[in-house]
């Protein structure tokens, strides 16, 4: 059973690069000509330009989207510790503070459920 997940995540891996990999000989081909008179790439080309440029801006936690899931995990656990940690006036007092920085312009009564 596992394997074969593991047989489907890397068949739809494969899948995503070739369809990255023609996005970029289709793009490239379509516009560096035009623009800059460059030459035109086949699809191995791209393949190839597309993990030049996967591995000299993002691999592993960086490029498309992965870094900033995992800041926003880190900042979130970084504040669940730091929230049970505090007393239940500080709690308050925070959650005071924060309500005035979010709802400047907003009756806070209004607003909390009664």
């Amino acid at each position: 059973m596992k394997f074969k997940w593991i047989l489907k995540f890397v068949f739809f891996a494969i899948a995503i690069a070739l369809v990255f990999s023609l996005a970029v000989m289709l793009l490239w081909n379509w516009l560096v000509p035009e623009i800059f008179d460059g030459p035109q790439i086949n699809f191995i080309q791209a393949v190839g330009l597309l993990a030049l440029a996967k591995i000299l801006v993002g691999f592993g936690r960086g490029g498309w989207g992965g870094g900033h899931r995992y800041r926003r995990q880190a900042w979130k656990k970084k504040f669940n510790r730091k929230w049970e940690q505090m007393t239940p006036e500080e709690k308050e007092k925070f959650k005071n503070s924060f309500w005035g920085r979010c709802h400047q312009h907003k009756d806070k009564e209004k607003m909390e459920p009664a």
